[in-house]
């Protein structure tokens, strides 16, 4: 068998570095395209011809200790060479040092370290005579002057000119500064799963979901050892995550005296580096029908360590390297190797908001302007909400409201009073309510989706894992912590488990999380608005039943939602035309009707005006204040008047009459301290989307109006007119006993055979009566003796005949 041909590589890595150099040093920024970029600043200190390069200055601010990263833009270097080609045609990119970077680029960020080594100048301070000076240059330093202390002995020795004692420090040792590269514009950024073999050792950009950061923990990167027997230092690079130390030293005093020193590590002298392990997932639109979403592995060190949170969505260019399995794992895999990211260069694409408005440009500023010129800015916003979907205008008026949020107040005590809005839609199925919290979810900086079937309660608060890197128990946050600061949107809540659905009651109120699990006992921040969407119990609404026995929730947990909203599924004439036309033209023309204004509000610039209204914290005058206690305190006796009037209508009837009105009144209208706080958030953040900086009462006006109106929809029930007139409860809800009992008879004359007391119930529930109306009816009948249901009320017996 011959061996394999050793291949040469065309590359000269002493060409490169002398082109690397090079550009380190004659690169500048063009001031015509800095001032383009609208940077005036920067314009005016690169466009002279004297002024320092833009790599120049990076190489002042490391050796001054204010900078730790040199990052290199590889459209930086593309410019230079273009510029820097003469009169010729510019060369095709495939031949360019930007192009050999990007396919080889762990190479030469060890090239362009050697020459910023070269090239770093003296520092503009003596570092030594800096109090704060950092360990390892005094360390270093003290490590020169015991060198030549060593040379000059053996020089007086005559043993040669510091032969054996020539400084033998690794340059990483050195070195107080990561080179980073930054990718070019154009490069496209590609899904997790496109990522293969081909790219390894290239420089890719990924997107994904942040879904789990490790902890920031110290990793080595040159290892010091001290001998016991002749005190000489030697040092070890560490380039993987596992590696042997050394034993024995190696030393010459040590080799001349045959003298077996040993090796002992010392913390203090070593180098490390700050790294954290990040997970990046797959997002949804990236995933093919029928997959599950892949996972990347992204190692960040340095500058690129805490740049990114859990749930974060972003774009994080880097190298594809392999790494290989260790271990007992390594056994096992045998060729195998997995494959992980090192982080050059981070950019997030949802920004928070105040970074968004932070950076927002002078024509975002004068259109928000124009906006809140033109007046009634706050109903114009809200249709942009959703624009697709028709109508719901009082239901968008109040996801805006959510989306803006009121500040929250922090007392001298340390108790914090929150400022997001809970909002609540429930209704029939195809009103689209998961379409409004897909929207919401989608423009919120911060917002995480998720649904009440597919989410259990460490799913949604924290679980428990073992971190691949440590082996110790950490916790990894659920959808409630990836959502701090932005928005939760739960659709199916009614058909989370109930000890999950626990788990939200805390956060919906106080904004934590704790938890107490495998030893690990903390208090996690979740300060989230909750967008929730219920669907009824069967089928459809029951305007008959309250809406706690539609929806089957407890009331614990719907009076902890700020605005409660229902959303029935009525026909009328005239409202099924305009939806129909509505959804005609959607279909038609491919956007919805008001795209075609002159100035329409887009999902962007709906993120800046949420940013620019959230900025603002109006405060609340006096007399404000007096209007709503004044309110607070009518809509408490108007609920007394009306418990009052249910309990005497309640005591002049046994049974209560079928006139379409609840037996009792639903504990979720109730007025209740909760209420106050509800209308308090409502007006800051109404006061907010006028950009006022105090809250008036238009805005207290408009907060109840909302809350009444969702009241209005919760104590809705259908018309007289679509109301059958019957007899009491009791008479129908017995009539529908015998009805299905003759149905399952054996014969037109035979006698009434038993039926389940489960089975019947659920007939009762689905023609529109509650358990106590039928609990109510079976007691009735048989304090007459016409029924009778046994001890463990499973069957209904007939004790004569009907």
């Amino acid at each position: 068998m011959s061996a394999l041909e050793a291949i040469r590589s065309v590359v000269d890595y002493e060409k490169e570095v002398e082109r690397i150099s090079e550009f380190m040093r004659g690169f500048v920024s063009s001031g015509k395209k800095a001032a383009e970029d609208g940077d005036t600043e920067m314009a005016d200190a690169t466009y002279p011809e004297k002024a320092p390069g833009k790599y120049v200055q990076q190489l002042q601010q490391v050796a001054n200790r204010t900078l730790d990263t040199v990052e290199v833009a590889l459209d930086d270097v593309r410019a230079f060479e273009i510029s820097h080609s003469g009169a010729h045609v510019p060369f095709a990119f495939a031949s360019s040092l930007a192009f050999r970077i990007e396919h080889n680029a762990r190479s030469y960020v060890e090239l362009f370290s050697k020459v910023v080594d070269r090239l770093l100048p003296e520092p503009d301070a003596d570092a030594m005579q800096d109090a704060e000076a950092d360990v390892m240059d005094v360390l270093y330093q003290a490590r020169r002057d015991r060198d030549r202390r060593d040379n000059e002995a053996l020089q007086a020795e005559g043993e040669g000119e510091g032969e054996g004692a020539v400084e033998s420090f690794p340059a990483e040792l050195k070195r107080r500064f990561v080179v980073r590269f930054v990718p070019r514009r154009e490069q496209r950024a590609q899904a997790v799963r496109e990522v293969g073999a081909g790219q390894i050792g290239h420089l890719v950009t990924v997107r994904g979901l942040v879904t789990r950061v490790s902890e920031v923990r110290p990793a080595m990167v040159v290892a010091a050892y001290v001998c016991d027997a002749c005190g000489s230092e030697m040092f070890q690079q560490v380039k993987s995550r596992q590696f042997l130390p050394l034993t024995q030293c190696q030393s010459r005093r040590c080799v001349e005296n045959r003298s077996r020193g040993r090796l002992h590590r010392q913390t203090r002298g070593s180098r490390f580096v700050r790294f954290q392990e990040v997970r990046l997932q797959e997002l949804t639109d990236q995933v093919p029908m029928g997959d599950i979403p892949r996972s990347l592995t992204v190692h960040c060190i340095e500058s690129t360590a805490r740049s990114l949170n859990p749930g974060d969505v972003a774009h994080v260019s880097g190298v594809f390297v392999p790494l290989p399995y260790t271990g007992f794992r390594a056994l096992r895999a045998g060729l195998l190797a997995d494959t992980l990211l090192e982080a050059h260069h981070v950019r997030p694409l949802k920004r928070r908001y105040d970074e968004l408005a932070a950076a927002a440009s002078p024509e975002v500023h004068e259109r928000l302007a124009r906006l809140h010129r033109d007046g009634d800015a706050y109903a114009r916003v809200a249709r942009a909400i959703a624009p697709e979907i028709f109508g719901h205008d009082d239901v968008k008026k109040a996801l805006l409201l959510l989306l803006v949020g009121a500040p929250t107040k922090r007392m001298r005590d340390g108790m914090s009073i929150r400022g997001d809005i809970n909002v609540c839609l429930m209704g029939d199925p195809g009103v689209a309510k998961s379409q409004l919290l897909r929207f919401v979810a989608k423009v919120a900086p911060r917002g995480v989706y998720t649904t009440g079937r597919g989410s259990s309660g460490a799913g949604l608060t924290a679980a428990v894992l073992r971190d691949a890197a440590s082996g110790e128990l950490v916790l990894e946050g659920g959808a409630l912590v990836l959502a701090d600061n932005g928005i939760c949107a739960i659709d199916e809540f009614d058909k989370m488990d109930e000890n999950d659905r626990t788990a939200i009651h805390e956060v919906m109120e106080q904004q934590t999380i704790s938890i107490s699990k495998a030893g690990i006992t903390t208090t996690l921040n979740a300060r989230t608005a909750i967008l929730a969407a219920a669907n009824p119990a069967r089928s459809r609404y029951n305007p008959r039943l309250t809406p706690e026995e539609n929806i089957n929730l407890p009331a614990a947990l719907l009076s902890r939602f700020d605005v409660l909203f229902l959303m029935l599924d009525r026909p009328s004439h005239d409202d099924d035309l305009r939806l129909a036309r509505h959804v005609a033209w959607v279909h038609t023309h491919g956007r919805h009707p008001g795209s075609a204004d002159a100035d329409p509000i887009d999902a962007d610039m709906l993120r800046h005006f949420v940013a620019s209204a959230r900025a603002r914290s109006p405060s609340l005058p006096r007399a404000v204040a007096d209007y709503v206690v004044g309110a607070y305190v009518q809509l408490r006796q108007q609920h007394k008047s009306a418990s009052a009037a249910a309990d005497a209508r309640r005591s002049l009837a046994r049974s209560a009459v079928d006139s379409g009105i609840s037996s009792s009144r639903s504990a979720i209208g109730a007025t209740t301290p909760r209420t106050l706080l509800a209308i308090l958030r409502l007006a800051q953040a109404r006061a907010r989307v006028r950009a006022a900086d105090a809250v008036e009462i238009e805005d207290v006006d408009e907060a109840l109006r909302l809350m009444d109106a969702a009241h209005v929809t919760l104590d809705a029930r259908p018309p007289a007119a679509d109301r059958p007139a019957r007899a009491d409860t009791s008479s129908a809800i017995y009539a529908l006993i015998v009805r299905h009992a003759r149905m399952l008879a054996a014969g037109p004359g035979a006698e009434l055979p038993q039926i389940g007391y489960a089975e019947m119930l659920d007939r009762v529930r689905d023609a529109g009566f509650s358990e106590a109306d039928f609990s109510r009816c079976i007691q009735q009948y048989e304090d007459i003796d016409v029924l009778h249901v046994n001890v463990s009320r499973t069957r209904i017996t007939f004790v004569s005949a009907p």
